[in-house]
């Protein structure tokens, strides 16, 4: 990650104190985030080591070069995060997020990649993953996403999160001719009004302002869309709004 790399990141997230760590005997709230920093490039992964181990809230605790070290790593190491690249030898990061998943499911996953494919981001969001951010991100924003899905957001490019908008709208409008469909649960209108700006790629803080309520209201809103709907990301939740055509998307 270069410095000309200083494109438009994720939506800002609040600055927040690490919530307790699961699988771990003891956690209190001084508790650090433990990162496992996995990428083929090793300027890459020490660059990204480096402005980790600044912040006191955070501590990386490995670092592999592949899919599988991922995978070993994960289950030896238990990690709250996963930074992990998409493509990478022996195996690639979409596979080895699956296999994490099993190995260590307290873990979440955050691909950080070049590959702005629209089939792998589909197919990280399928494996599991809670993330998917250019590497064009400015490497000082990595921090902030690393404590932003530690407590339970789903981050995503929003270059990337505009080609998932586009490609479930046309999914839902060529689904047209299922029959026999379990009507979808009802969402109130703000819980509407919440969904399309978490679409648009906002953060709780922004959705906040633009709808002039307070932050712990729109991780409510979220938490009851996400009960509502049955599902566990926000990425799903926007994922399964298109098509069941709970959301317009023009």
């Amino acid at each position: 990650m270069s410095e000309k790399h200083q494109a438009r990141g994720p939506a800002p997230v609040p600055r927040q104190a690490a919530p307790p760590a699961a699988g771990r005997d003891g956690p209190g709230p001084a508790d650090p985030i433990r990162v496992l920093i996995v990428d083929d490039h090793a300027l890459f992964r020490r660059g990204l080591e480096m402005v980790l181990q600044d912040e006191d809230d955070i501590e990386v605790v490995g670092e592999g070069g592949d899919g599988q070290e991922a995978v070993e790593m994960s289950r030896d190491l238990l990690p709250d995060i996963v930074l992990m690249d998409v493509r990478m030898p022996r195996r690639g990061g979409i596979e080895a997020c699956t296999a994490i998943k099993d190995a260590a499911p307290s873990a979440k996953i955050v691909m950080l990649t070049i590959s702005d494919e629209e089939e792998d981001l589909f197919e990280a969001i399928k494996a599991g993953a809670s993330g998917y951010l250019l590497k064009e991100i400015s490497i000082d924003e990595v921090p902030q996403a690393v404590r932003a899905v530690h407590g339970g957001q789903s981050l995503i490019s929003p270059s990337m999160a505009s080609k998932l908008i586009t490609e479930f709208a046309a999914l839902a409008k060529r689904s047209e001719e299922r029959t026999q469909q379990v009507p979808a649960p009802r969402l109130t209108d703000r819980e509407m009004e919440v969904l399309r700006l978490v679409a648009r790629g906002l953060g709780n803080r922004e959705i906040a302002r633009e709808l002039f309520i307070s932050e712990n209201t729109v991780k409510n809103h979220v938490r009851n869309i996400l009960e509502k709907l049955q599902l566990h990301s926000r990425m799903e939740a926007v994922v399964y709004a298109v098509r069941e055509k709970l959301l317009e998307i023009t």
